[in-house]
């Protein structure tokens, strides 16, 4: 490349860094205890975990486990039950004031087994649901999603120019080479320059999948408008189907499950609310493998009949976002995998770090009089004797970031 290129793809790589340095630190370091969010879970006590039972031991009914759910919270309706993603001893149900999206609602965690209540977890609260938000949304909402999108698509560019200039800058050192005989702004160049190539792939899948998972919501209504409309074409403008006339659920369970019997039961929509109709009761089934585990197949059974009238596949863009989100997070290749994404996350976080140094000290006075005092050097032709006291350093001015 030519000075004009790469002088070109140094201002993208520096402004496009620059610009989302800030919020990548940010999701880095709320991203790394999400990664062992069950483990933290754990150690907090906030984990709902069933008693050990013999592996024989009859369930209730799905019925009666929502009915004890709704005995907790007799004024709200029943959004959403599912199972934990490791077993199915426990029922989590989602109770709200109304079956539309909010972010009032209540949890209760029902025993599959006894039909006692476990727990009445509060997924809205502590630490980290801090972290999960701020990862998320940065408590925005939807525009917060879009903002860190955004900022996700800087950090491909960054990323893609990073990976365009580092074959010139690095011609004339070998790779993985760190001068640690150099003053710290030039060793920690190497190392940034090490580590996010090293990274790079990585860096790559996160970012990206991150940006896709912001889109989610919008995803997820053009895919109701897209081809659940369809389907529920024949109910449109019928009301909300009442509790008191809805069949057994354990009845509509069975009937999705032998709609796909090599699925597992990943969690139910209830009528009205936004992954459903006000006619139905959908059913989300999953693969059983770590990758397919991720996959859905929705089932959707009558309310009033309990009988199956639909099996649609998800469309491309729908399995899209489904696979990037456990290649996001890294939890699908057990510990292994998570101790790996986490050591990745820490070395991003460091690159991230030195890009940032980098440019401070850029403009840090003392470098910039050293390098005007080397630039005259080499212009005279000459080098200071090394008898002469050294020249007097300016004060160290700290500087802020623009963000």
């Amino acid at each position: 490349m030519d000075s004009k290129t790469i002088k070109t793809w140094a201002w993208v790589h520096k402004w496009s860094s620059l610009v989302c340095t800030a919020f990548m630190l940010l999701l880095c370091l709320t991203g790394l205890p999400l990664i062992f969010h069950h483990e933290i879970g754990h150690l907090l006590g906030t984990e709902v975990e069933a008693p050990k039972m013999p592996a024989d031991t009859p369930r209730v009914s799905l019925d009666r486990a929502l009915e004890v759910a709704r005995a907790q919270h007799p004024d709200r309706v029943v959004q959403f039950a599912s199972h934990d993603e490791d077993s199915e001893d426990i029922w989590f149900v989602t109770l709200t004031p109304t079956p539309a999206p909010t972010d009032d609602f209540r949890s209760v965690a029902v025993d599959a087994r006894t039909g006692q209540v476990l727990a009445q977890p509060r997924f809205d609260q502590g630490f980290m649901w801090i972290m999960f938000k701020l990862h998320v949304d940065l408590f925005a909402g939807l525009p917060g999603k879009l903002f860190l999108g955004l900022m996700g698509l800087l950090l491909l560019v960054a990323l893609v120019s990073g990976t365009v200039l580092y074959a010139p800058f690095m011609r004339k050192l070998e790779f993985g080479t760190v001068r640690r005989d150099r003053r710290p702004r030039a060793k920690w160049l190497d190392l940034h320059n090490l580590l996010g190539i090293v990274t790079l792939t990585w860096a790559f899948v996160v970012g990206a999948t991150g940006m896709i998972n912001t889109w989610a919501d919008l995803v997820i209504k053009y895919w109701q408008h897209d081809q659940l409309s369809a389907l529920l074409a024949p109910y449109q403008g019928q009301p909300l189907v009442p509790v008191a006339e809805r069949a057994p659920l354990q009845r509509a369970l069975e009937a999705a499950k032998a709609q796909a019997p090599d699925k597992r039961l990943s969690f139910i929509a209830f009528p009205g609310t936004a992954f459903s109709s006000p006619h139905h009761t959908t059913f989300f089934l999953r693969g059983q493998e770590p990758l397919t585990s991720r996959l859905l197949q929705p089932v959707l059974v009558d309310a009033r009949t309990a009988e199956v009238t639909a099996a649609p596949q998800l469309p491309w863009y729908v399995t899209a976002l489904l696979v990037s989100q456990p290649l996001h997070f890294g939890d699908y290749g057990g510990m292994p995998m998570q101790i790996l994404w986490a050591l990745l996350d820490i070395a991003t976080i460091i690159v991230l770090g030195s890009g940032l140094y980098l440019w401070l000290r850029k403009g840090d006075p003392a470098h910039v009089h050293r390098s005007q005092g080397k630039a005259g050097a080499a212009s005279a032709g000459t080098e200071r004797p090394a008898s002469l006291p050294p020249q007097p350093v300016q004060a160290r001015t700290r500087l802020e970031s623009p963000r």
